[in-house]
This record gives C-alpha cells, structure tokens and sequence, in this order.
C-alpha cells in the first residue's frame, strides 16, 4: 500500500512539474518579477475555486447554489466595497486524482480559498495541499469528524458533522431500547470515521455495533447482494447504513428484493435518504418501494426570511429539488465574503509568495503560498452571521454552533417529521429552540415501521437457521421438585423446568435447544461452575435453581427472578406449656413496674387535687393512705366509689381511665394469645445468636451458602458441615451438637420451605437475611434473556406462574411449616406515648392547683393572733402547711367571720367617736 501511494505521488509530481513549468514561463513573459506576485489590498477581483461532482446528486444542485450566491454577492454595493468575486467550478468526476490536480491548478492561479471538495476522502487528501500553501479550504460536504482534527488546520466545515449525526442516531437506538445493531458503510474515509464515531456514541449507552459490514467503493449490486446475504443470517434487526445517496439507494433495493425490508427490521439511514428525496422527487417507484419505514435525517433549518428569498430564486433558477446542502454552499459563498470583508478592513493584503525550495523537486516553482492565508482563516473562523441555514458561528473545534436535525420516516412518495434532535435538547416532538425543561416527555412522534406496523420491532430475532441452544441443567440429586432428569431420557421435569418452557412457549418466535446435563449425579453439582462455562462458551444459557447473586452477574446475564430466595435459619423446635406464671408474660418486668408507679402517682395527684373540697380524701394519716392506695387500684376495674368535686381531678382521672383502658384491653389480649397460641421455642433466634454460638452449622453441599457464611459473616470454616439430602438435614437436625449433629440449617429459603412442608418438628428462625431470586443465566448482552424476561412477567400477570408453583412446591400435610407462634411481651415503647400524655397532665394540674392555693392563702391567710408563739419563718411554713390541710369551707368561714368582725369594730369605733364629740 505504502509503495502505490509513492508511485501516485511522484506520477502527481511529474504531471504538476509540466504545467507549473508552462505557467511560469507565461508569467516570466508577462512579468520583471515573475517570483512574486501581489496584489493591492483591494483588488478588483478576488479567485476562489470549487471542486465538485457535476454528476453526482449534490454536485448537480451545489453547482446552482454556488453561482446564485456569486450572483448575490457581486450585486450587493454594501459587500466587499466593489471587490467582485470570481468563482472557478472543476468538475472531478469523482476522480481524487484530478481533484489534486484542480487544486494545485488553483493555487497557479492565486485563488484565496477553496470550496469543496464533496468527498471526505478527496478532502483529507487536498487538506494536506492546502494546509502547505495556506489557502483555507471550506467543505460543506465532507462530513468526516477526523477532518476537525489539528492536522488539518486550514480544513473548515460549513455543515453538521457527522459526529453529530451519529449521536443523534446513537439517541434513537437508546430510545427504542434496542441493545445491537448492525451497520452498512463504504469503505472509505468517510465511512469508517463515521462508523467509528458511532460506535463511540452507543459504547455511552451501554449498546454496541454487533456486526460491521463495508462495502467497497464503486462496488456492484452483486457485491452488494452477497453482504446483504450475510446480514440476513445475523440475529439483529436493527440496520444503519452510512454511505452516499447513490450507492445507499442500490442498497436499499437489493435489500427489498431479499424481502430484508419488512416487519421485524429497523432501517436507520444517515442524512442521504433526505438529501435523494429532496433533490430527486420522485424517486424511481422501485427506490420508493424500498425505502418505505426507513428512519433517516436531515439538517434541521429554521424558517426564515433569507431562506424563503433563496427558495424563490432557487426556484427560478432550476427544476432541482432543493436540498439543505444547497443552503449551505449558499452559505458559505457568503461566509468567504464577509470573512474577506473582514480580512481587508484589517488591513489584509492579497499577496502570493513563492513556495520556498520547490526547485528541488522536479523544478515546482510555481506554487506560491497565499501570504494572507492565516488571517483570511483567522476571519472565517471568528465570524458571526445569518445566514438561510441560520445563525452561522464555529466553536473551538471548528463545528457549527447548534447543531440540529430532524428525525424523518419515510412514507409513500414522501415523509413526515416525527421528531428534532439537537446537542443541547436531544430528542424532542418539539423543535430546539422551542424546547424546555417542562416539555412533553414524549421524545418521538409514532412511526409507521417497514411492513406497515406501528408496533415498535424488537430488534432482534431467533435466526430460523441457527443452531441450536445448548442449556445446561443441573444434575441434582436432592430437592428434585425444581430440576430432575427423567430416568432413562434426555429430558427434564420440575418446577424449573416447567417455568422456562413456558416462557420459551410464549415468544413469538422458535427458539431450537437442547438440554444437556451438568453434574455426575452423586452430589449436587455447583451452580458457580455451571454460569462460569456459559462465560467460556461451553453453553449457551442455563435453567435451573440458579441464584442470582453478585459472583454469579459478573459472569453472566440474567433473566427477571421467577422465584423469590433468601438465605434463612432452620431449627429444632419443641413446644412451650403456658406455666404457673403466664399470667405475668403479657407485659415486660420494666412495664410492669412503670405500670405500678403510675397508679400510685395518679392517686397521690388525685388526693392533693381533693383533699381540702372532697370528705372522701380526709380523716387520719391512716385513713387517707389507704384510700388513696384503694382509690388508684381500683381504677383498673372502673369500681372507684369516691366523687370528684375538683374540675383538675375529673380531668385527670378522665385521662388516667382511658389509660387505663389502653392497658388492660392490650393486657386481655396478649395474655389470650398466650394462653391459646401454640409456642414454639429454640435456643437460636436467628443469624445473630448462630454467630455468636460456637455450634455447628448445616448447609446445603456445593451450594453458595458456604462462601457467604465464611466471607461475609465470618463464621469459621470448622463450623460448617456440608449435607446432601433433605433427610441428612432431618438426621443432623435430630443429633444435634451434642450427638454429632447441627444446632441449624442455613439454606435458600425455597429449599427450606419444601423441607418444612412435611417437618412439623422444625421451623424457620429469625428473619430472612439476604434477598435475591432465582432466574435463568445467558451470555452477557443476550437479547434473549430480555425477552425470557417480559415472558416470566406475563407468566407471573396471568398466573401461569402461581399455578406451576402450586403444581410442585405445594404441601399441605404440615399446616405449621415453617412458622414461629411465639408471642412476644409488650414493652414500655408501645405505652410511651400514653405515661406521657398522663405525666404531663398530673404536672400541669398540680402546677394549676399550687398557684390557686398560694393565691387563696395571700387572701385567706391567719391573722397573727392565730399564729402565736411560733417564730417567725417556722410559724409562716406551719402556717401555709396547716392551712393547704384546712378544709377549703372552715377557710371561707373564717374568713367570713373575720370580715363580720372587723365590720363591728368599726362600727363600735364611730358610735365612741359620736358620744365623745
């Protein structure tokens, strides 16, 4: 390869020598100073050359679109002050060949930028010319994101890049949920950049290309037929064809005549489906045929008034469609000439300099290098304007601000727009700019799918030639209801077994397997062993009693769990009588003793609340105690005889009773449950108490409960014994520690479940203590374990699921299975709100009863005659004591009677002072 491109190059060199020498001979002639050539800073006509394809579909309407912007320009007086442009089109016949050649033949002829050419792979090529004579090169064509790279530093793309493209079809595919594709490209440049990009784009959405098929250039339909073919033998249907509007349309047509464009596949096109329907409505009816269902893009442009004057003089101008990428060599015409416009108000200069030391390779002299190349390039980068494809700005990688597209399906003779996509909104019904965050959550309009369906396809099918799948099951010796080999066959029965052939029964395609067994049959072979040959390729998948658990995921896919597990704990277990003492276990010791010190509180308030209003409460010391005892406790059976006269202690008891009530209606029913219930009791409570136990500890042999016990309990290995047999677990259970047996069983709790159905003398302990399920293994990225999935969920909707559980799991000779009927006491917490809610009132209706006491004894006090011979402050603290013990009516009275008295001293005091005057 490297020897065929040298003898390229130096063919290229012995062509340019002969024409480089012809020039410069006519300038020699023409010219004193035939090295050099410039120009005043404001010549009267400024070159630029173009490189198209007058034959292809966008060199036909670029062609038009080029000379009506000349046109546009050269008419307008406010542009470039008079400078006129002069644009030179070459025709490359899609040659790259002549394509260096028109462009070397541009710089003989001092042309200050290139438009073109449409190829990507031409563009890399005349990149490197360009980039040694300095002349900008604008390309609203070449797509390819590689060219954006710092290699090319004078290479300006004037339409979307391809990186964008790619991202949006990357969208699509994560939006339908479709997890494999397969892509179509030429093999080019062009193609294999592309391709790349996307593969990059969906490596972020967790999908991937799962087969790429090239397609060389210039290639025929022959050649196309026999990639068709083998695409056609691949299980993904999602296709993605990145190739030019010619050859994309050849390949379409093939593929429709295969019958590959019909129900189940997805076609996704790069822009050239757009840009045929544009440019060549109608299509021939075979190409319209074979593009039906097919989701393609097209630039999204914005509606504008530049646009539709372009549209009117397009029309005026040719019988061509218009495409978007007429609108953008329109745009770039104008974008040379604002950039030149630029470039001359900066003082620029068009000046050409001799190409240093050409004379050494085959006497090329004539090139010249364009001496105001970087700061033409500099003006074409940093430029704003609008323009008919919109706002027209380069970022700092060199593409177009905002890019955007629409999503298009292809319908009949034409299309509809069923969504946008664009770098800052992604996928919307909406278009970009009208896009916010409280939008429509719906991200694409229905599409009409090839064979005329609206139901989204899968994607993916069984191929009707495959081979078979190979499943491998379990050879189980023990627990043989979920997977057991029928004696003397090849097949399989169990509750397992039964769940996937159902769920393979409800796709809507044939899936061929086979299963093959895996385990000698005298112990339980490993599950671990058996999801690690599916990751070697040993098997295709595996059905069975298969743990979904992390070691196992790192290995392989799973399909939705069609039964719940978890790991708990089986004990021994023996019967409880409800003793002499039962009455006692409704309630904890400490609630118990909380319970008591509140009845005496309550009625402690209760006799300050009514000792001075209430008969009841007073007599002697003795008398008042064991009435206050009597009243508290008989509460508890509402029998209390005494009579609230204080309104504090009819609220107070008010809320003690419904205390009360609280407490003893939980104690009736706790104490029934115990009395009634049958208990069962184990010295183990569950995982915790096994741990700290130093007992052996039973599980099921070759299952994964043994790392988990070891590596994540830290339970020491020379505890664990392993068991085979329901009835090893029976035999270990019985002995016990003591006689060479276990003190439990740690297993998956189906297993354990079947075990207890007829083992009444055995329950679960404790709580379950991890949570996982059992499901179906497959390779990593299987879209059959997808679908798998959505069948056990419409197994488990329709209850299929429930009645084969039922069908092999369902016991009923033990109605206790399983279960524990301990009762367990009630605590202080359950009654924590209620103490309170009564503390609080006890608190608050004594501070209330305190502060009217202290306001009546201010008002009512004993005056000193009463409180003789007592010193001061211990007659004042007797006082207030004697007077709380006072009957609230002997206070009122001697208060009365003191008044009465004092009113007579008054009296008796004026009828003195009336005698005496």
């Amino acid at each position: 390869m490297a020897m065929n491109e040298l003898k390229r190059l130096l063919l290229l060199l012995v062509f340019f020598n002969r024409c480089f020498i012809e020039a410069q001979t006519s300038q020699a002639q023409g010219s004193n100073k035939p090295m050099k050539t410039s120009v005043q800073s404001r010549p009267y006509v400024v070159n630029i050359g173009s490189i198209l394809t007058f034959d292809s579909m966008i060199g036909k309407v670029a062609k038009t679109a080029l000379k009506v912007a000349v046109e546009d320009v050269n008419s307008d007086p406010m542009v470039l002050n008079g400078t006129k442009l002069k644009l030179t089109i070459h025709d490359s016949n899609f040659s790259g060949f002549l394509s260096i050649m028109e462009a070397l033949q541009f710089m003989e002829n001092e042309s200050v930028a290139l438009i073109g050419p449409e190829s990507s792979v031409l563009a890399h090529m005349i990149s490197h010319v360009v980039s040694e004579l300095q002349v900008p090169l604008l390309s609203f064509t070449a797509t390819d994101p590689t060219l954006s790279s710092l290699e090319y530093p004078f290479f300006i793309r004037t339409t979307n890049s391809d990186l964008f493209q790619m991202a949006a079809i990357a969208d699509i595919i994560e939006y339908y949920e479709w997890r494999q594709i397969v892509v179509i490209y030429i093999d080019d440049d062009h193609g294999r950049n592309g391709i790349t990009s996307l593969a990059d784009q969906l490596a972020g959405k967790r999908c991937k290309i799962s087969y790429k098929s090239p397609i060389k250039p210039n290639a025929t339909r022959e050649e196309i037929q026999n990639v068709l073919l083998q695409i056609a033998f691949i299980e993904s249907r999602v296709l993605v064809v990145h190739t030019y509007a010619d050859s994309g349309l050849d390949i379409l047509e093939i593929a429709h005549n295969l019958g590959m464009i019909g129900s189940g596949y997805v076609w996704i096109a790069t822009d050239w489906v757009s840009t045929a329907i544009d440019v060549s409505s109608p299509l021939p009816e075979k190409s319209i045929a074979a593009i039906q269902g097919v989701i393609t893009l097209r630039s999204y442009i914005k509606d504008s008034e530049l646009k539709r004057n372009f549209v009117s003089k397009w029309r005026n101008s040719t019988k061509l469609g218009l495409s978007t990428y007429s609108l953008y060599a329109y745009d770039t015409i104008w974008l040379i000439a604002r950039a030149l416009e630029a470039f001359f108000d900066n003082g620029g200069n068009v000046s050409f300099s001799k190409y240093p030391n050409m004379g050494r390779f085959l006497n090329l002299d004539s090139l010249s290098i364009f001496n105001g190349g970087k700061m033409l390039l500099e003006n074409i980068l940093h430029l704003k304007m609008n323009g008919t494809t919109g706002p027209i700005e380069f970022t700092s990688d060199k593409n177009l601000v905002f890019p955007a597209f629409e999503v298009i399906n292809v319908i009949g003779t034409g299309f509809r727009r069923v969504g946008y996509w664009s770098n800052s909104s992604r996928l919307s019904i909406s278009p970009p700019e009208t896009v916010t965050q409280s939008s429509s959550s719906k991200r694409l309009d229905n599409v009409i799918w090839p064979g005329e369906t609206l139901k989204k396809p899968r994607g993916w099918v069984f191929p009707q030639n495959g081979k078979q799948l190979k499943i491998g099951v379990p050879n189980r010796v023990s627990f043989e209801e979920f997977v057991e080999q029928v004696n003397g066959s090849d097949s399989y029965q169990g509750y397992c077994i039964d769940v996937f052939t159902s769920a393979i029964n409800l796709l809507p395609y044939p899936v061929p397997y086979k299963f093959y067994s895996y385990g000698d049959g005298h112990k339980n072979p490993k599950n671990t062993d058996l999801v690690s040959s599916i990751k070697d390729g040993v098997y295709d998948a595996a059905v069975g009693d298969i743990a979904i658990i992390t070691n196992h995921t790192r290995m392989a896919d799973f399909t939705q769990p069609f039964i719940e597990s978890g790991l708990v704990v089986v004990t021994p277990v023996r019967r409880l009588n409800s003793g002499t003492w039962a009455f006692l276990k409704p309630f904890s010791t400490k609630l118990w003793c909380i319970t008591g010190i509140f009845f005496l509180v309550v009625g402690i308030v209760i006799w300050i609340l009514e000792h001075r209003k209430n008969d009841e409460f007073r007599g002697t010391p003795k008398q008042q105690v064991v009435t206050t005892l009597w009243f508290s406790f008989s509460t508890l059976f509402f029998s209390h005889k005494q009579n609230m006269m204080s309104t504090l202690a009819r609220i107070v008891l008010l809320l003690w009773l419904f205390v009360v009530l609280i407490i003893s209606s939980s104690y009736t029913a706790n104490l029934t449950s115990i009395l009634t219930v049958q208990k069962l009791s184990s010295p183990i409570e569950g995982i915790d108490s096994l741990i700290k136990s130093k007992d052996p500890i039973g599980y099921q042999q070759s299952s994964f409960v043994r790392n988990y016990l070891v590596e994540e309990l830290g339970i020491l290995e020379s505890r664990l014994v392993p068991l085979n047999l329901p009835q090893d677990y029976e035999k270990a259970l019985k002995d016990g520690p003591d006689n060479g047996g276990v003190v439990a069983v740690v297993d998956e709790r189906p297993y354990i479940e079947l075990f207890l159905s007829t083992r009444c003398q055995f329950s679960i302990v404790g709580q379950e203590f991890t949570k996982n399920g059992w499901g179906f293994a497959f390779p990593r990225d299987s879209d059959l374990a997808v679908d798998i999935s959505t069948a056990i969920l419409k197994l488990s909707e329709n209850g299929e699921l429930q009645r084969i559980h039922d069908k092999w799991l369902l016991r009923s000779a033990c109605s206790s299975q399983g279960s524990k009927y301990s009762v367990d006491q009630l605590e202080v917490k359950s009654f924590k709100g209620l103490f309170f809610i009564i503390g609080l009132a006890c608190l608050l209706a004594l501070f209330i009863y305190f502060v009217l006491i202290i306001h009546q004894y201010i008002k009512h006090k004993p005056g000193p005659s009463e409180s003789t011979g007592r010193s001061l402050r211990s007659g004042r603290l007797q006082t207030f004591i004697s007077f709380v013990d006072e009957k609230e009516e002997s206070v009122k009275a001697r208060s009365m009677k003191r008044v009465k008295e004092a009113s007579s001293c008054r009296r008796n005091g004026d009828d003195v002072a009336v005698n005496g005057y």
